[in-house]
């Protein structure tokens, strides 16, 4: 919940602007108030145009929603899906998430689904446990074939605006669990070919650390993609370890 209109746009247009790398993917996900404007400052990059939440019901009476056919309306690609807000803050369980996500995909958009533990979950040792029953809850139902359309992002709560950062040792063991959460799920080929995305304070001096891990795809970048000159010095890193 940053930002206003112009700011919204500006960001947008100084991305598109900028020579990003061919080889790495960028969205951005403003609010839905700028949705449509931000949309025409993305048209025609390589910027995709992503929703931070949507709703399952595909119309009707549901005050205050949107559907998944509004966002495809004015081009999103992407819909972030069980961000630890929505599951903390605004108190989603695993049932809603998982009708979301099987809306989106109904809907030919890509879900971001979102996992990610507690402060006093770590300190109990339940990063494991919590990260898989968030997975197996958010994604009952959901086929093999759907499986390849999702992208999962992994994000520390106690690391997400706090400037606390999980360490890239700690952040690669969880997607490494999420690799094997997937393989006990479905099969290898699945657990190889899903992007698996860090969110938890990504900065420019912490990037290129984290996405050097093998098992971590991207970011799911919070405050630092506010200003067009962090997010392009992250979208660098990117593009460095996607060449290394």
């Amino acid at each position: 919940m940053n930002l206003d209109k112009a700011g919204s746009t500006e960001l947008a247009s100084a991305l598109t602007n900028a020579e990003l790398p061919e080889d790495v993917d960028v969205a951005v996900c403003p609010p839905y108030v700028y949705l449509d404007a931000v949309s025409g400052s993305v048209a025609g990059s390589k910027v995709a145009l992503g929703s931070q939440d949507v709703y399952f019901e595909a119309s009707g009476a549901f005050t205050g929603e949107i559907s998944t056919s509004m966002l495809a309306d004015i081009g999103c690609k992407f819909v972030i899906l069980g961000h630890s807000e929505r599951r903390n803050v605004i108190g989603e369980s695993n049932e809603t998430v998982n009708r979301k996500v099987i809306a989106t995909l109904e809907a030919g958009l890509t879900p971001i689904l979102c996992v990610g533990e507690l402060l006093q979950q770590r300190e109990a040792g339940e990063t494991l446990s919590v990260v898989k029953a968030q997975f197996e809850g958010s994604l009952a139902g959901v086929s093999a074939d759907q499986m390849q359309q999702i992208v999962l992002a992994y994000e520390p709560v106690w690391a997400i605006g706090t400037g606390k950062t999980a360490t890239p040792d700690q952040a690669q063991e969880v997607h490494a669990d999420l690799r094997n959460i997937m393989t006990e799920s479905y099969n290898a080929e699945v657990a190889e070919s899903v992007r698996i995305l860090y969110g938890g304070s990504v900065k420019p001096d912490n990037a290129a650390e984290l996405l050097s891990q093998t098992d971590i795809d991207g970011a799911l970048v919070g405050g630092a993609s506010l200003k067009p000159d962090s997010f392009l010095q992250i979208i660098a890193a990117g593009q460095t370890n996607a060449t290394a």
